[in-house]
């Protein structure tokens, strides 16, 4: 790419090909997210995508990780400034892909759209103005804050961006041209005039007609065969394979890592071959830090959250690394090019071999915001409904008399740890999880918690803390609230029933400001529900892994960077830190774990792979 002079992109008037100022130009293209990457290692892993031998960058844009409230945009701070990301891929003399949704699915929380949706409760995600003009307000509002900042990045003023996709796989979830149609005219009103194109299944395509006036289509899972079908059916306007999976996507509590053991090979070939565009998805996966993981519900209704690593069984793996998928790949690709690649970048500095013990440092019951007012009703409300995203929330009640018989909160969304008095009880997972771990934790499936009779008794409190876990990314259930959303019912053993009102609710959102004003109190070491901390001294820094085999459920900071999530049900049992976030001298590691009492230190290390 010659960025000394201004370029054009359209299509052929037979939609045969691609052009770049007029000739014929194939897209190789590989997909990678700056959320899901420090900034400090952009460059990097964009240099790793051209010197396997790609001409292009994709990238989603999860609206939710640029406003997190409604109205409060922030596309400047750390990785959220996409426009430097797309800078750094001109830099670099490589085109982009933009995917900017609004929603994108990407195994990410709530598909990327924003969770402030949901405190409307009848609210209608992804469509037109006529089914819910509630949606396409915020949509309208989001496109219009983004169309101003990546206009001077298309590629008729000067840019890299070659094309901008409409919206993501809508085929899969519906069938509306006006919806489509209305992305398209906020995008046009916004002065981004294109090119525009679309992404599904062959199917799914075939089925809804998922397309927009003009646009180019590009396929999941395509081959080379499909983009052949697609060019029959629709041959105004190009065709390419728009996700090639190089891996795939893992749920916490399946038995390994899906995705490690695709190849490629053959497709990438006859790409070549055949000069045919493509975008492989991922080339580089990341992490899914802080609380935006996703999840999926399967056909039975089972509800499966994705585990923190987006490493996907990628060509360039969660650390930034080359694979043999990569070394394979990049040969592949540099036999049918005329120019040789780039040498490969040099590998990022590793660390390990230190033993931390985490001491006890605090008790969430000891740090507790001030409750909210009670609400006269049956139903505890969610926790978009108090406006909160992701974290944690107590749901508290004060009993007469510590109960004999088993606690109904099947409605949980998506892990509680119940106690009555300041003792434990039990938990309710709406995740299937190993049998196990069920019996050691007395946790159970969604099913009523039996409540040991060696607490009842007394008056005292019974507590429900509960865990928002990632939100369904994908299908008709996307509209997934988190918290408590049905009456809570009380069993008896006699067999009576009765409906548990007017609870006392307590925001924890565990994000920066709370774990800011942490306090190190903790009245009862035998209550979980507790915060350890260990310090880290380094004379170098590089990247590293926390191994948290031997914790049970929760969260981990360092030095108040999120890494994210961890269980014990697995298969993901260590937690990516990148060199950046540490730094030399004192480094301090921060756990917050559902589970564990604070009775006898639970050791952990950092270590490679």
């Amino acid at each position: 790419m010659n960025l000394e002079r201004s370029h054009t992109f359209s299509f052929s008037p037979n939609g045969e090909h691609f052009l770049l100022d007029g000739e014929p130009f194939q897209i190789r293209s590989g997909e990678m997210h700056p959320a899901r990457i420090p900034r400090e290692y952009w460059l990097h892993r964009i240099r790793m995508a051209k010197a396997m031998g790609m001409n292009c960058i994709a990238l989603y844009i999860m609206w939710n990780y640029h406003e997190p409230r409604r109205g409060v945009f922030d596309f400047e701070s750390g990785n959220r400034d996409i426009d430097a990301f797309i800078r750094l891929c001109q830099q670099e003399a490589l085109w982009v892909l933009l995917r900017p949704g609004p929603y994108v699915c990407a195994e990410w929380d709530l598909g990327g759209l924003p969770a402030y949706l949901l405190s409307e409760a009848d609210i209608r995600l992804r469509t037109d103005s006529a089914n819910d003009a509630r949606y396409m307000a915020a949509v309208a509002r989001y496109i219009g804050e983004l169309a101003a900042r990546i206009k001077p990045l298309m590629i008729d003023a000067g840019g890299p961006i070659l094309m901008l996709q409409i919206e993501n796989e809508f085929g899969s979830y519906a069938s509306n041209p006006a919806y489509l149609e209305e992305l398209r005219q906020l995008w046009l009103r916004s002065g981004i005039t294109g090119p525009f194109y679309t992404e599904d299944g062959l199917e799914q395509l075939e089925r809804n007609r998922s397309t927009v006036t003009g646009g180019a289509i590009a396929l999941s899972n395509g081959n080379a065969a499909q983009i052949a079908t697609v060019r029959r059916a629709f041959p105004a306007v190009p065709a390419m394979a728009g996700e090639v999976y190089t891996g795939w996507l893992t749920h916490w509590g399946e038995p390994e890592f899906a995705g490690l053991n695709y190849d490629l090979s053959a497709i990438l070939t006859a790409f070549m071959q055949l000069q045919l565009s493509f975008n492989l998805y991922v080339i580089h996966g990341g992490t899914s830090f802080g609380f935006y993981a996703g999840a999926n519900v399967d056909e039975s209704g089972n509800y499966q959250p994705d585990i923190t690593s987006y490493d996907y069984g990628a060509p360039i793996n969660e650390q930034g690394a080359a694979t043999a998928k990569y070394m394979k790949y990049r040969d592949i690709i540099a036999s049918y090019l005329a120019a040789p690649l780039p040498d490969i970048p040099d590998s990022i500095a590793t660390l390990a071999g230190h033993a931390l013990t985490p001491t006890l440092y605090a008790s969430i019951w000891d740090n507790l915001p001030e409750a909210l007012p009670r609400e006269s009703s049956v139903d505890p409300q969610p926790f978009e409904h108090y406006g909160q995203t992701s974290g944690f929330m107590l749901y508290r009640q004060t009993l007469q008399a510590q109960p004999v018989g088993a606690l109904d909160i099947s409605g949980v969304h998506d892990y509680a740890a119940v106690f009555v008095g300041e003792h434990y009880a039990g938990g309710v997972s709406r995740a299937r999880i190993p049998h196990g771990y069920a019996q050691r934790l007395r946790v159970t499936h969604r099913a009523p918690l039996a409540l040991p009779t060696a607490l009842a008794g007394a008056p005292g409190a019974l507590e429900i803390l509960v865990e928002g876990m990632g939100r369904v990314n994908f299908g008709p259930a996307i509209v997934d609230h988190k918290g408590l959303l049905e009456p809570v019912k009380m069993q008896y053993a006699d067999g009576s029933v009765s409906l548990l009102e007017e609870w006392e609710v307590f925001l924890l959102p565990m994000d920066e400001a709370y774990i800011a004003r942490l306090e190190e109190r903790c009245t009862n070491p035998l209550k979980p529900g507790l915060f350890f901390k260990a310090h880290l001294v380094l004379i170098d820094v590089g990247d590293t892994w926390l191994d948290m085999s031997n914790w049970t459920k929760g969260v981990v900071w360092v030095n108040g960077h999120s890494l994210g999530r961890y269980w014990s049900i697995g298969p993901q049992k260590r937690l990516y830190c990148p060199a950046p976030w540490l730094t030399q001298g004192e480094n301090e590691v921060l756990i917050f774990d559902l589970h564990q009492t604070g009775t006898k230190p639970v050791h952990l290390a950092n270590s490679l792979y």
